[in-house]
């Protein structure tokens, strides 16, 4: 039976020992075809119809390696600051399992197509480096269903998907920074365009190895390997569970074996899956059937010039260009489409902060409960910036511009025909405000007393009377002058 997290070790008994960290990322490539033949990479196809003999490791059969995934993985690397290997080869690595027909895996290992690099994350405004060891390349394995029949059946569909493993060093000391450190590496990754991050998809994977030290030493513990963590947050609870675990089996005089555990999202706690392998027991050689990776310079630069503005220097540069805090940078930022939203809508809308308010707000919102992309809103950033200016002009109220927002999205018209269609238009007459006015103040005689007294923080009260008033569609700026005119001279 699991432990629950109250049960395990003591916060004193946490505190002295450090988590040390690492994480094995496992990307799915956006390629058309798999990484080593012609069949396609499609989600979610019929069981067992993306497949060649090359994907069954048939005899005879040769793969041939995509390109279009070497160019991936480079801009990846690129991107990550990470040196890229002129020459580089595949291995097999050798394993017996039943989602692998040919009893090995292609992938890379003493020679992998990019080399160190680094990754900066930020905790509470603060930034931090984590080292990555490596890039490489490899294909995927099959899946095994095991809910369909008594006994458990394999789709070989994925079997050969193109995969990019990114190897962190062991520099994260939280699972908040492991947190941080795959929210980043996943922005990155969408802003290039080379995987859709969909880790329920399992087209993003994370594996986590983490071992505890006592604190303020430099010598690493033990360390077990994480798997089965199909979410943000459930790698964040696994490695909280595991430091628990961790420290309690060290609290108590035991001692931590190198295991492979696996991650349970429904009881919340993990379980030892089978013992840690090490190198050597995959028996990894030189795949004979495939000839050394070699990339020229040019090629590399090629692919460094076509690379996109990149979070960092984007949230940078919205701060400096358009006068934004550094949180609206950061949410404007978070997708690439977002942020691609926002500088459409400032092309025709001059006020950058009033743009980034309502995309945060109100756009984002629509986003979010509807569950579809901000590319596919109706509320297009040409539309916003229109109602916005509209609002700007005191043509409409930013509360009739709030339900004007939904009537875009629901009637798919523009800004102008909603506001005339629905007599949203703002009055600004000034006889019609002054009655208005004049009939707030004298329904509320007291607090007109305590207004003039000097409690000037009833203005909003006498506002919001007037405008109900007027049906909801008096100027408040105009309806805000006339009461500070007749109580003061009232």
């Amino acid at each position: 039976m699991p432990l629950s997290a109250s049960a395990l070790a003591t916060p004193e008994a946490i505190s002295r020992y450090e988590p040390v960290i690492g994480l094995e990322v496992h990307v799915q490539l956006a390629t058309a075809t798999k990484i080593f033949c012609g069949c396609p990479t499609s989600f979610g196809a019929p069981p067992n119809t993306n497949v060649c003999p090359v994907c069954l490791g048939l005899p005879g059969a040769l793969p041939v390696l995509s390109r279009e995934a070497v160019e991936l993985a480079i801009r990846a690397s690129l991107a990550l600051n990470c040196a890229v290997r002129p020459r580089s080869r595949f291995a097999r690595k050798n394993y017996f399992y039943p989602d692998l027909p040919k009893g090995y895996q292609i992938s890379q290992y003493d020679m992998p197509v990019c080399g160190p690099g680094e990754l900066t994350i930020a905790i509470g405004g603060v930034e931090k480096k984590i080292g990555i060891t490596r890039v490489h390349l490899e294909e995927d394995a099959g899946k095994l269903v095991h809910d369909q029949d008594a006994d458990s059946l394999f789709d070989v569909n994925r079997c050969g998907t193109p995969l990019m493993e990114i190897v962190s060093e062991p520099d994260m000391r939280s699972p908040t920074e492991a947190y941080a450190y795959l929210m980043a590496l996943k922005q990155i990754l969408e802003y290039l365009g080379i995987c859709d991050c969909n880790m329920e998809e399992g087209s993003l994977r994370c594996d986590a190895n983490i071992s505890l030290r006592p604190a303020g030493e430099s010598k690493l513990g033990t360390k077990v390997e994480l798997k089965n963590m199909n979410s943000f947050r459930s790698l964040e609870k696994a490695l909280t569970y595991e430091v628990l675990r961790q420290a309690d089996v060290l609290r108590s005089g035991g001692t931590i074996r190198q295991e492979t555990y696996q991650w349970d999202p429904a009881t919340n706690s993990s379980a030892p899956l089978r013992s840690k392998e090490d190198a050597h027991d995959y028996r990894y050689f030189p795949d004979p059937d495939l000839v050394p990776l070699v990339i020229d310079e040019p090629t590399i630069e090629a692919l460094r010039a076509a690379l996109p503005e990149l979070p960092t220097a984007r949230r940078s540069r919205f701060q400096a260009r358009y006068g934004i805090n550094a949180y609206s940078a950061e949410v404007l930022t978070a997708e690439r489409p977002i942020a691609d939203y926002f500088e459409e809508t400032c092309t025709c809308f001059s006020d950058a902060a009033t743009a980034a308010n309502w995309i945060m707000g109100e756009v984002l919102h629509i986003v979010n409960d509807k569950k579809i992309a901000v590319t596919n809103l109706r509320v297009t950033p040409k539309r916003l910036a229109a109602l916005l200016a509209e609002v700007t002009m005191g043509t409409i109220s930013a509360n009739s511009g709030k339900r004007v927002i939904e009537l875009i999205e629901a009637e798919d018209k523009e800004p102008a025909a909603i506001i005339a269609e629905h007599g949203f238009v703002q009055v600004s007459d000034a006889s019609f405000l002054e009655e208005a006015v004049g009939r707030a103040i004298e329904a509320n005689p007291k607090e007109a007393e305590r207004f003039k007294a000097g409690e000037k923080k009833l203005m909003g009260f006498f506002v919001g009377q007037a405008i109900k008033l007027t049906g909801g569609k008096g100027n408040p700026k105009e309806i805000s002058n006339i009461i500070m005119k007749r109580m003061t001279e009232g």
